[in-house]
């Protein structure tokens, strides 16, 4: 386990949480390798390790980071650095990382309205398809005419509990 990870903490609890929690994203959509090195970032304390020390955190082979490391990179959830000088890329995870990925929901959301809509016009929103379709365009409607005040909620909130003043666009 990398030395920042286990620093004063249980090495085995460590990695079952790791394991737990990425299971947990899994079933909720997030492929395996990715799941557990966004995991693996969060629970160091700076957020940023090398692709070795996900490897060695993870007991995974260098492959398998480059991979999920590449996927998270493209959702904006973590992001690559390099010191001056140096020929090792570190991975960051975002401090704003659930805020980037319910935003990257909202794309989803409008790509899945817009299919809903043709479904309706092609199929008629009197036949019992339809109908169900139309359920299913309004929700998606509902739910994001609600994210972006919801999210707004979301940093004034966190601004507050860090007592801090909300600031104009965040």
């Amino acid at each position: 386990m990398s030395h920042e990870a286990a620093a004063g903490r249980d090495s085995e609890a460590v990695s079952r949480f790791i394991e737990r929690f990425a299971l947990v994203l899994s079933e909720a959509g997030f492929p395996r390798m990715p799941a557990r090195v966004f995991v693996g970032l969060l629970i160091t304390d700076s957020g940023r390790l090398t692709a070795t020390e996900l490897a060695e955190l993870l007991t995974v082979s260098p492959a398998a980071i480059s991979g999920a490391v590449r996927y998270l990179t493209q959702l904006n959830l973590i992001s690559r650095e390099r010191d001056p000088g140096s020929r090792r890329d570190h991975y960051r995870v975002r401090d704003d990382s659930w805020y980037e990925a319910a935003m990257r929901r909202e794309q989803m959301l409008t790509q899945w309205k817009d299919s809903l809509s043709e479904g309706v016009e092609l199929l008629g929103e009197s036949t019992p398809a339809g109908s169900r379709l139309t359920e299913s365009l309004v929700f998606f409607e509902f739910v994001m005419s609600e994210l972006p005040g919801m999210l707004a909620r979301w940093r004034l909130h966190r601004d507050t509990l860090r007592g801090e003043h909300a600031r104009p666009g965040t």
